[in-house]
C-alpha cells in the first residue's frame, strides 16, 4: 500500500525534477492561487487548539524554544558576579549550587536578551500564532506578520485585539513580502511557508534583505525524503488526519542541505549558520529535537555578518 501511494505521489518523470529543485521552481515569490485558497478555507479555524492547526500549535512551543536556544548563544552576560565554569560542572558539584549557577545564568542571559527589544518580521504569519507568541516576548519591541490570505490576516488581527498586552506590539498586513519597506529587522522568520511559495528562493533574497547586519533569519520547512512523505503526507493527511489534506506537496519540499547550498552560492562572505536541528512529532511526547537534519522537518537559524 505505501508502495502504491508512493507512486502516486511521485513519478519517475517528478523525481528527475526534483534534481534541479532550485532551477525550475524559483519563478515567483508568492504563493499560487491553489496555496491561498487553501489557508483561505483554514483561517477560521486557526486559532482552534483542537482543530486544523493543532499540530501548528505544538509545533509552535518547539519554534520558541529553537529561538530563544539560538538567541541565548548570541548574547553574552556581563554581570562580574556570574560565574560559569568552563567544565561540567553538574558532575563535580552538589545539585544545589548547580541548580544555582545554572539559575543565575538564565537569569543574566534573559536580562541581557531583554535589552535587545528586537523588531521582528514573521513572513507567512498565517493567523498569527507565532506573530503573537514573540510579541509577547520581553526580548521582543514589535512584530510585523504579512500574509497573502486576507482571511487569515483578518482572523489574525481580530485575535490579536483579545489581548490588551499586543496593543502597540503586533501589526499585521496583506502584503507581498518584496513590497515591506526598509531594511531594519533584527529577527526575521519564514516558518512552514517556503514549502508554500513557487519560488523560496526569492523569497529568501528578500527576506535576507531586510535583515539588519547582525540579524538572524530563523527558517522551518521538511525535507524532501520518504521519511517526510510517511509522516506528513501519507500519515499525517491521509491516515491520521491530523493535517488538511492537500498542505503538503512532496514536489515542494526542501532539504537543509538546499538551504545551506543556496546561502554558500548568495551570501557565502555575509552569512553564519547558527543552529539547525531536526524535529519531529510524537503523539505522545509533542515535537521532539534531533540531530538528523536530513529527514522530516527541521529548524535553521542563519546570522546576517553585514
Amino acid at each position: 500500500m505505501i508502495r502504491t501511494a508512493v507512486g502516486k505521489t511521485i513519478s519517475a518523470k517528478q523525481c528527475q525534477k526534483l534534481t534541479t529543485l532550485n532551477v525550475i521552481r524559483f519563478k515567483t515569490t508568492t504563493a499560487s492561487k491553489d496555496e491561498v485558497d487553501h489557508f483561505k478555507q483554514l483561517a477560521p479555524s486557526w486559532w482552534d487548539t483542537d482543530g486544523s492547526q493543532r499540530i501548528l500549535h505544538k509545533m509552535n512551543l518547539a519554534r520558541l524554544d529553537f529561538i530563544r536556544d539560538t538567541l541565548n548563544k548570541t548574547v553574552q552576560v556581563k554581570n562580574p558576579d556570574i560565574f560559569m565554569p568552563g567544565y561540567n560542572y553538574k558532575e563535580f558539584m552538589p545539585e544545589s549550587i548547580s541548580h544555582t549557577i545554572e539559575n543565575e545564568w538564565n537569569q543574566s542571559l534573559a536580562q541581557e536578551l531583554i535589552k535587545k527589544q528586537f523588531k521582528v518580521l514573521d513572513i507567512g504569519c498565517g493567523g498569527g500564532i507565532l506573530a503573537e507568541s514573540m510579541a509577547r516576548q520581553p526580548f521582543v519591541k514589535n512584530v510585523l506578520g504579512i500574509d497573502l490570505t486576507p482571511e487569515c490576516i483578518t482572523v489574525a488581527k481580530e485575535h490579536a485585539k483579545q489581548d490588551p498586552a499586543l496593543d502597540g506590539k503586533i501589526e499585521y498586513k496583506e502584503i507581498a513580502l518584496e513590497d515591506v519597506k526598509g531594511k531594519n529587522y533584527d529577527i526575521v522568520t519564514c516558518f512552514e511557508m517556503l514549502e508554500h511559495v513557487d519560488k523560496p528562493g526569492d523569497i529568501l533574497e528578500h527576506a535576507w534583505r531586510r535583515l539588519k547586519p547582525e540579524g538572524i533569519m530563523f527558517i522551518s520547512t521538511i525535507n524532501r525524503d520518504l521519511v517526510s512523505w510517511f509522516t506528513t503526507i501519507f500519515m499525517g493527511e491521509e491516515i491520521l488526519r491530523i493535517v488538511p489534506r492537500g498542505t503538503h506537496h512532496l514536489s515542494k519540499y526542501i532539504n537543509a542541505s538546499e538551504i545551506e547550498e543556496w546561502f554558500q552560492r548568495k551570501h557565502s562572505r555575509d552569512h553564519k549558520l547558527l543552529n539547525l536541528k531536526g524535529t519531529m512529532y510524537i503523539p505522545t511526547q509533542g515535537w521532539v529535537e534531533h540531530n538528523c537534519t536530513g529527514i522530516g522537518n527541521y529548524f535553521m537559524a542563519v546570522k546576517k555578518l553585514r
